[in-house]
């Protein structure tokens, strides 16, 4: 398990083991959420640019309706 903060959020890191092969779990304490990523998906996050990222936090729930 790996832990990693800063002053903006806070993630643990667990490698597990699925039916379907190995998995890194993402988890945030402090929002009660994770997601499970194969090595395929977290490659796929080395061809993404800075700016991908930066649009993610512009809106991390998704658009908001009014």
């Amino acid at each position: 398990m790996i832990e990693m903060a800063n002053e903006f959020g806070s993630v643990v890191l667990t490698k597990i083991r699925t039916h379907n092969g190995e998995r890194l779990r993402i988890r945030s304490p402090e929002l009660g959420r994770s997601i499970d990523l194969c090595p395929l998906e977290l490659e796929s996050l080395t061809w993404q640019t800075p700016e991908v990222f930066s649009g993610f936090l512009q809106t991390p729930f998704g658009v908001m309706e009014d």
